[in-house]
């Protein structure tokens, strides 16, 4: 008889870095109070804990150490909604017991799509043009027609993916659909099958086996980065001299994996044509050098920001959290 006086206490997700409305939904359908709150970094602990958050969820701007998994015994996830979790000390987090989650396929093809927008704009030049057109364009026109008439087509090219992991395979679906030569490699994975799905039901598959990175650096026109953080460098001056002249390079995977000085200096002396890039070594600082120079196409760090990959993402996030506390 004393059921029906007894409320129901839910509990509690903190999406510090924000979260779909999709994502919200589910959680809440669930049985999970969310509270979309950004709390400063050095707030974090009092928060969770005066708050009681079972769930914390974040994107790339939130660190979650070891001050926060050892300090907040009402935690029980700690869920990444993206690929990369460098900003997670996930290895000791589990060893505390809690459940660190991500979502590696949500993002796959929105961080494909961006690295072929800043392909497509910078064999045309538009990381320049869309620069000095407002500025000269009215007084300059044939000036300008004239400095951007040197374009090169995407079709026929090679393209040289290394990390051939989820986002690698969603490039090469991205480039084959263009008529590219792709090429990659990954030191973890001998080959991969590539399907490609039409508007009209039909498809195909591609088979790319793997070969050396030299031998990507040496082959392609244009390379595409789709690795995890890690200690070294994988593009330095060493493989930027292996690289054609006039090769052009892409990292929308993490900040750090290129050298910038001597990406800049490539880039100067003309040995690079240009470099899409979406993260940067000084994230959220980056370079002025790299920044300034006229043959970067820049994105802060939106490989992932679309609205349907949040979707996926907030959806992705919400089934795993409800699999793992329901």
């Amino acid at each position: 008889m004393y059921g029906n006086n007894i409320k129901t206490i839910k509990m509690k997700v903190l999406a510090n870095d924000g979260v779909s409305q999709s994502g919200i939904d589910a959680l809440e359908k669930g049985g999970f109070k969310v509270e979309t709150t950004t709390v400063a970094q050095d707030q974090l602990v009092d928060y969770i804990n005066a708050n009681e958050i079972s769930v914390l969820l974040v994107r790339s701007a939130t660190k979650v150490r070891t001050d926060i998994i050892d300090n907040c015994p009402s935690l029980k996830i700690i869920g990444r909604g993206g690929v990369g979790m460098d900003n997670i000390d996930v290895a000791y987090a589990r060893e505390k017991g809690l459940s660190v989650i991500n979502t590696p396929a949500a993002s796959s093809g929105s961080v494909a799509e961006l690295v072929f927008a800043h392909l497509y704009g910078s064999v045309r030049f538009l990381y320049d043009s869309n620069r000095n057109m407002p500025l000269e364009g009215d007084k300059k026109f044939k000036n300008l027609k004239k400095a951007y008439a040197g374009g090169i087509e995407l079709r026929g090219k090679t393209l040289g993916v290394i990390g051939i992991g989820r986002i690698g395979q969603a490039t090469a679906q991205i480039a084959i659909g263009a008529g590219m030569n792709v090429i990659a490699f990954d030191p973890f994975i001998k080959e991969v099958d590539i399907p490609l799905s039409f508007f009209d039901g039909q498809s195909a598959n591609f088979k790319i086996k793997t070969i050396s990175k030299e031998a990507v650096l040496q082959q392609a026109d244009f390379i595409t980065l789709h690795v995890p953080a890690q200690k070294d460098y994988v593009i330095g001056k060493a493989e930027i001299a292996q690289m054609k002249d006039g090769a052009g390079i892409v990292n929308a995977a993490r900040g750090g994996v290129i050298d910038e000085v001597a990406l800049v200096e490539a880039l100067e002396s003309n040995k690079l044509g240009f470099a899409g890039l979406d993260v940067f070594e000084n994230e959220p600082t980056p370079a002025i050098k790299v920044l300034m120079n006229t043959k970067t196409s820049l994105t802060p760090h939106i490989g992932a920001a679309t609205a349907e990959a949040q979707d996926r993402i907030g959806q992705e996030l919400a089934d795993q959290i409800i699999s793992l506390l329901k």
